[in-house]
């Protein structure tokens, strides 16, 4: 059960390292975590709570952000910053969104704005904030699975439900300390199915899937052409 909790946290939390590529993932994994603990909290947090809800917002286009809620990261944990009124939640994940595996678990420089639609936001939301409160509490890494398998059994969060998908098309992202903001795109959350029927990972496809069978659901991320702000964005080369 333990597997199948990290496998979802993993995924529902974009697993930051898949923009690199398998081979990349497998010599980080091989090598010495350059962030081998929490840096101090002020680290993580931006002073500046403006300048937090407009790069939440950038993740997605004015369209759509401007009418959605916004979450900034306290020392308490996530709370809203601005009222919606679509349904869709912008924030800023940190590196913790990533999987327990991750080499930059604790990265301190890492801002990736990304803005949900209603189903993705039901399930991802609550998640990041479970997530965040008890990394902010100090757990251990084996402390969070025991707490996401209890709160899981308990129903006090869900799994993705169908129509689920979120925009991360900030320019000033910062993934991590390889890929940077990557490139714009999309994210989809579906039940667990074959990667071909969205034509993912095949020669010249720009779908990417992570699929993890424990966690009975698969991610697809398709990367775009422009930035939220309009702006075009470098060519993509599977």
């Amino acid at each position: 059960m333990h597997r199948k909790i990290s496998s979802l946290i993993a995924s529902a939390s974009i697993a930051l390292v898949v923009v690199l590529g398998v081979a990349w993932q497998v010599q980080a994994q091989d090598a010495k975590t350059p962030y081998p603990s929490m840096a101090p909290l002020d680290q993580y947090l931006i002073a500046d709570r403006s300048a937090e809800i407009a790069l939440a917002q950038s993740a997605a286009p004015d369209s759509i952000s401007r009418d959605a809620e916004v979450m900034v990261l306290t020392r308490q944990g996530y709370e809203t910053a601005v009222k919606g009124k679509n349904g869709f939640v912008c924030m800023v994940w940190r590196s913790w969104a990533a999987g327990f595996d991750d080499p930059e678990f604790w990265n301190p420089k890492l801002r990736a704005p990304v803005c949900f639609n209603p189903p993705a936001a039901r399930f991802s939301v609550p998640l990041t904030i479970k997530k965040t409160g008890l990394v902010l509490a100090g757990r251990s890494k084996a402390q969070m699975l025991d707490a996401f398998k209890t709160a899981f059994d308990k129903k006090e969060l869900r799994e993705p439900e169908s129509g689920a998908m979120c925009f991360m098309l900030s320019k000033q992202g910062y993934l991590n300390d390889h890929a940077a903001n990557w490139h714009p795109h999309l994210m989809f959350f579906a039940s667990a199915t074959e990667p071909a029927l969205w034509g993912a990972d095949a020669p010249g496809s720009p779908v990417i899937v992570i699929k993890d069978l424990d966690s009975h659901f698969s991610l697809f991320l398709v990367p775009v052409i422009k930035w939220s702000d309009g702006t075009p964005a470098p060519p993509y080369d599977h």
